[in-house]
């Protein structure tokens, strides 16, 4: 059955859209919409007819309009059914195939990125940007240490955190991966040992990796972190550095209260470690209130912190843009490593990033909607449908970290593969192999799709369990094989 969008949906989204003329106004507003995923792809438009009648506008502007939406590659007339939505060069035109290589076909359900479409307004940031542009075209350009404009609102975001900063302590990167590559650059050297908890983000500790350093894993287990565990590491290998996911770890979406970062300091002040805490999902707080409600940032304990956050969970990864923030007396060490790497993130992005925060109050909220019906819906199937699953809900973040029956997981991932879900298996998230008893599921898809990746990675599971023996789809490229983004 076509999903459909009522005309008084619509009526609602496209609100005061321009009128002069009216009919490009409203095909501007509903393009604006589909592309960011407002209006869902392939949905039916409601009727001419009622479109005019609940916009109280001409038959004349509907059609037209309509007409440049097809013009523009944004619906498509079906014969006898109605226009319906879609988007230039088809729903695949999002996605780089070095990241989803030889998946194959529009039925295939990729969930190894943990990062969802562009939230509602991110458009119109974009066009208030270009008005700020001209401004910075008498200049050269690079600002290693980010756009004064942007550093100043990262500033003033951690003040309101009960983190005093001044802008001078942020230094804005291409993403939050960059920011860890520069500060592995500046603070390790070729032996140093760091200490990373397992599971953690792969690609962080790939950046860590290629500053020579020594990986230490720090078991984060399915229900919290060892506090005692991760101290006697500390004392036992006198690391350089801690590289820590304190606000929904990635994958098991824990967060720290504001009692174990205390204890956590006092840990990392007596062996003299210096804590790099990834603040990336920080501010994807699902839970009802507690968003006003966070735990104050690691750095507000461990005065030595260095900081990482990240544009691309909380607004868009398209910006690619992340920031650093240290103590003063470290930002010259900072700036030095990052002239190894860049000179600059891009200005244009910038501003379109320092617009998105003065608006954070409007966009985030909706943007949490999204990921909450995410993660019920997510939440719901695999209750129903692997019920001897076991996870923790997590109150915030992207994804669960579901924990099997059996040491499963890369095979459960591979079948599933075939039947055409990509999953990322538990051993990718691991600093030394194991944790093949877990898969991470992400919850950034629509919630139809969601549903229908659990049932495919239902059967994969009763396969691969020795619960039936259909048979599978052709084989693809398992997850290991995979660019892992998020």
């Amino acid at each position: 059955m076509s999903r459909l969008v009522s005309a008084h949906r619509v009526a609602t989204l496209v609100g005061d859209f321009p009128r002069s003329p009216a009919y490009l106004g409203l095909a501007e507003s509903l393009r604006v919409l589909i592309g960011d995923g407002r209006i869902g792809i392939g949905v039916r438009l409601p009727s001419e007819r009622e479109l005019t009648t609940t916009l109280d506008v001409s038959r004349t502007t509907v059609t037209r309009a309509y007409e440049v939406l097809r013009e523009s590659g944004y619906a498509e007339a079906r014969r006898g059914s109605g226009t319906f939505t879609r988007v230039p060069g088809g729903e695949r035109r999002a996605h780089d195939r070095a990241l989803m290589p030889g998946t194959g076909g529009e039925d295939v359900i990729d969930l190894t990125c943990a990062a969802h479409s562009a939230p509602p307004g991110l458009v119109e940031a974009y066009q208030r940007a270009t008005e700020e542009l001209p401004a910075y075209l008498s200049g050269p350009g690079y600002f290693p240490l980010g756009v004064p404009a942007l550093q100043a609102r990262i500033a003033a975001a951690y003040e309101a955190r009960g983190l005093p900063t001044v802008p001078e302590q942020v230094m804005v990167t291409a993403g939050a991966l960059a920011a860890a590559s520069v500060v592995a650059q500046a603070f390790t050297a070729p032996g140093d040992r760091v200490v990373v908890e397992s599971p953690t983000y792969p690609n962080a500790t790939q950046a860590v990796r290629h500053a020579g350093a020594r990986l230490v894993p720090a078991a984060v287990d399915p229900d919290g972190w060892d506090l005692d565990a991760l101290a006697a590491t500390l004392r036992q290998t006198s690391p350089r550095l801690a590289y820590l996911i304190p606000d929904f770890q990635n994958p098991t979406g824990h967060l720290m209260s504001d009692e174990q970062r205390e204890e956590l300091a006092a840990a990392l002040a007596r062996t003299r470690t210096v804590v790099v805490a990834d603040e990336a999902h920080q501010a994807l707080a699902l839970r009802p209130g507690l968003a006003a409600a966070m735990p104050r940032p690691l750095a507000a304990y461990a005065r030595d912190a260095i900081t990482i956050g990240s544009a691309s969970k909380s607004y868009w990864g398209g910006l690619r843009l992340g920031w650093v923030r240290a103590p003063l007396e470290q930002m010259d060490r900072l700036i030095h490593a990052r002239i190894g790497l860049d000179l600059g993130a891009p200005v244009f992005e910038q501003l379109v990033l320092a617009d998105l925060m003065d608006r954070a109050d409007e966009v985030l909220p909706v943007h949490r909607e999204r990921l909450v019906a995410g993660r019920d819906a997510l939440v719901a199937a695999v209750g129903e449908h692997l019920p001897e699953w076991r996870f923790r809900v997590p109150d915030g973040g992207l994804a669960l970290w579901c924990e099997l029956p059996e040491a499963l997981g890369t095979a459960t991932t591979v079948e599933a593969e075939r039947r055409g879900v990509v999953v990322a298996p538990g051993p990718v998230f691991a600093v030394e192999g194991g944790l093949d008893r877990f898969v991470r599921i992400p919850w950034t898809a629509s919630p139809d799709d969601l549903t229908e990746a659990v049932r495919r990675l239902a059967a994969a599971w009763d396969h691969v369990s020795g619960r039936s023996h259909d048979a599978p789809r052709p084989a693809t490229q398992s997850a290991a094989g995979r660019v892992m983004v998020a």
